[in-house]
């Protein structure tokens, strides 16, 4: 067989390639995932174990923002920035340093609970007494930053104290005597406050007036309280306000601004009064004192003198 009748031979060579290994990246997530269940289940079990002064230190650092905890700050008065500082001087960090502290946190929820018991307990002591029954949307029982407060309000129809004086109506006095042994159940300090509208009286400020009335009706109220049993020596401050802090939502001269408020302050509050930290430290000066002048040869002064 001649040369051109052969058939070329194709050789077909195939390149081989190498895949790499799948099915890696799902072993990661899912190491990530159990290193994640097993932090959480070890703080479970952390709380699980722990005491009360232990699992509010937790719940603190959980509310804590995260700038706050990396600057080592106050969380109430942490600037925005993470440095530490506590003014122009970065070194300075006495202004953020202070941390609240959960023991502190945790009477004044133990506080706030036992004021609401009492809220209750006079609740039920008004509402058990037949005299008083009718008076209840005239008593306002609620819960403030102050404390507890007792706000027994004005209406046309039944006024707690006499047409521009402070002479109790026999149904105040009832109701401030039963509330009366109540307030002695805690050992937080009472605060009293009059209000009364915005009609003035003819002669205005310069006389007797709306001021004098809050005050002397506050007063009446202290009296009534005492005399229903109150300790007389948990009474922090007696203060009338006249109309300058209207009743919500009513006009100037609307009945429901004439009402005495009862606090059973939070001993917190009762604290900053008793600090006056609501009042900045007074100047130091130093004053020299007089030198009195000598008296002239044969003259006595006026110290000396006999009557």
């Amino acid at each position: 067989m001649s040369d051109h009748n052969r058939e070329p031979i194709i050789i077909i060579q195939r390149k081989k390639v190498e895949h790499g290994h799948h099915g890696g990246a799902w072993k990661l997530a899912f190491a990530d995932f159990m290193t994640a269940m097993m932090a959480l289940f070890l703080v479970l079990w952390m709380l699980a174990n722990a005491g009360q002064p232990e699992r509010a230190a937790v719940a603190e650092y959980f509310r804590t923002p995260l700038l706050v905890a990396m600057a080592g700050g106050d969380r109430a008065a942490a600037s925005d920035s993470a440095i530490p500082g506590g003014g122009p001087d970065l070194s300075y960090t006495e202004g953020e340093r202070q941390r609240i502290d959960p023991n502190q946190e945790q009477r004044s929820q133990e506080e706030k609970e036992r004021l609401h018991r009492l809220k209750k307990r006079i609740s039920e002591a008004i509402g058990n007494d037949p005299q008083l029954k009718d008076l209840q949307k005239q008593i306002l029982i609620d819960l403030t930053p102050e404390g507890l407060r007792i706000q027994l309000v004005d209406t046309e129809q039944r006024p707690m104290f006499k047409l521009g004086s402070a002479q109790v109506e026999p149904y105040m006095r009832a109701l401030l005597r039963t509330i009366a042994p109540k307030l002695n159940e805690l050992p937080n300090n009472i605060q009293i406050t009059g209000h009364t509208d915005s009609l003035p009286y003819a002669g205005g400020e310069a006389g007797y007036s709306n001021w004098e009335l809050s005050a002397d009706r506050a007063n009446a109220s202290r009296r009534e309280l005492v005399n229903g049993g109150l300790d007389s020596a948990k009474l922090l401050r007696i203060s009338g306000m006249s109309d300058r802090i209207p009743f919500e939502g009513a006009a100037p001269n609307d009945a429901s601004n004439r009402r005495i408020a009862v606090y059973v302050l939070d001993s917190r509050v009762t604290k900053a009064i008793i600090d006056e930290r609501e009042y900045g430290p007074l100047p130091t000066t130093e004053t020299v004192p007089a030198t009195p002048a000598a008296p002239a040869d044969g003259q006595v002064g006026k110290s000396d003198a006999k009557p």
